[in-house]
């Protein structure tokens, strides 16, 4: 049977409409689930049982007068710490910065508030989100439920870890190269990095978007149904749109499916994730999808402009902080952006504009399909104590070549779980879409769930 904290988003409000189970008794059987797992996976910030326990009374008094707020009322969740709430400080994953409670929640944390979802807590990052790992000088060091010697990826690491545990079944990431894709691949989760701008964030920022992370595509479904409701604060947001998000799995009969296995830069696809992706491609094309390779369209002169124009942004944010402050954030990311110091601004414009390259580049090499498959990235989690797969500040991105170039497109991506390594880490199969096209990847990746081989248990203790 399965236990109450590892039911479904969609389960839990179908049990709440019939009146068989409370929001009341779910939030408890979770928040017990949390007081065993946490002391090893460190994936929460500010964490709130009783103001959790509040929410989940005052929900299952609307469902008893059949008066739910929204389509996720009751369920519990949970947002990554760089989303702000009301009244919580926003440490960005790192010991620089000063706790000051934040006046106002964001938009996703105001969108499920309203929505009647049951917070109970925030999740951890590494410091100001730019590590693919949980490794964080204010945090512990998060870690992955599924191998606790690895990592959960990052920036969404917590949240990673959380969902996987079982800590209730929606969790909120954001993503400007891969930190909902890469956590959610390497914990064996549906992650979606949304069309930029379909969930409004604030402050907004080139690529920066927010999304779910759940066990379920349906799941991520439901909450993208209540994270796309507009908001003023971001005006590089889309315009509001009434989509399906609900809709059932589509037939991949006639879909044109591309097969992306070499980038073009970066680390070498590894064995095990080439073959569990081949054979996701291998299932699509059983199913009736036309499936032809993609070539590599990445180059290094893009992936290391954008660490160039990356690094000095760091840079730039850092040296305002007084050198006290300064000398406590984590000395990788410090290393990293003390890299971005002395460059000239012709450099810094140079590196910059390969934004508009890379967005270039992929939307031409994807245009001719509806969906394009490829590893979320291409080697499994490494040692929770390393900063990335390289470990390496040089070289601190050559494990996104699959991830960023939809950040800086705007296309649609999303990973799923099409496998395991042999000593039982998740590999992470991402599938893009064509601009805007959120609701065809998700119901590519719906139908894909359906066709994958039967799904190892989840690491619940």
């Amino acid at each position: 049977m399965t236990e109450l904290p590892d039911l479904t988003a969609v389960e839990l409000v179908a049990h709440y409409r019939a009146k068989t189970l409370s929001p009341v008794e779910v939030t408890e059987a979770v928040l017990h689930r949390i007081e065993a797992r946490e002391p090893e996976l460190h994936a929460l910030y500010a964490y709130d049982p009783l103001g959790a326990l509040d929410d989940a009374k005052a929900s299952e008094a609307r469902w008893a007068a059949d008066e739910p707020l929204g389509p996720i009322d009751g369920v519990p969740l949970t947002l990554k710490e760089n989303i702000a709430t009301r009244g919580t400080p926003v440490p960005l994953g790192t010991a620089a910065t000063a706790l000051t409670p934040a006046a106002e929640d964001a938009p996703a944390a105001a969108r499920v508030r309203e929505s009647g979802g049951v917070l109970l807590a925030k999740t951890t990052m590494p410091d100001y989100g730019m590590l693919t790992s949980g490794l964080s000088s204010f945090h512990e060091t998060a870690r992955n439920p599924w191998l606790i010697s690895a990592s959960p990826g990052g920036s969404s690491a917590g949240a990673g870890a959380a969902a996987a545990a079982g800590y209730g079944p929606l969790h909120v990431g954001t993503d400007i190269g891969g930190s909902i894709r890469l956590p959610a691949g390497w914990c064996g989760l549906t992650g979606l990095k949304p069309s930029f701008g379909r969930v409004p964030v604030d402050p907004p920022f080139l690529g920066r978007v927010a999304g779910p992370m759940t066990r379920t595509v349906a799941d991520t479904a439901l909450l993208m149904s209540v994270l796309s409701a507009p908001d003023e604060r971001d005006h590089l947001s889309l315009p509001p749109a009434d989509l399906a998000w609900t809709s059932p799995a589509g037939s991949l009969a006639g879909l044109r499916v591309g097969l992306h296995l070499d980038p073009g830069v970066g680390l070498p696809v590894d064995p095990a994730t080439l073959d569990a992706v081949t054979a996701a491609a291998r299932a699509f094309e059983a199913a009736g999808a036309i499936v032809e390779p993609v070539g590599p369209f990445l180059t290094r002169e893009m992936l290391d402009g954008l660490d160039v124009f990356w690094r000095t942004r760091a840079w730039s944010d850092m040296q305002g902080l007084p050198a006290e402050r300064r000398a406590k954030v984590l000395p990788y990311i410090a290393d990293w952006a003390t890299g971005g110091a002395e460059l000239s601004g012709v450099a810094v414009y140079r590196g910059f504009a390969q934004i508009d390259v890379i967005s270039v580049a992929a939307l031409r090499a994807t245009s001719a399909y509806d969906v394009v498959l490829s590893p979320t990235c291409p080697v499994a989690a490494p040692p929770a104590e390393w900063a990335s797969p390289t470990n390496d500040p040089a070289r601190p991105f050559e494990h996104i070549a699959f991830t960023v170039p939809y950040n800086m497109s705007g296309q649609p991506a999303v990973s799923v779980n099409c496998g395991y390594t042999d000593d039982g880490r998740p590999i992470g199969l991402q599938l893009s879409g064509r601009r805007f096209d959120d609701i065809g990847v998700l119901r590519a990746a719906a139908a894909y769930e359906g066709l994958r081989g039967p799904q190892r248990a989840w690491p619940i203790g």
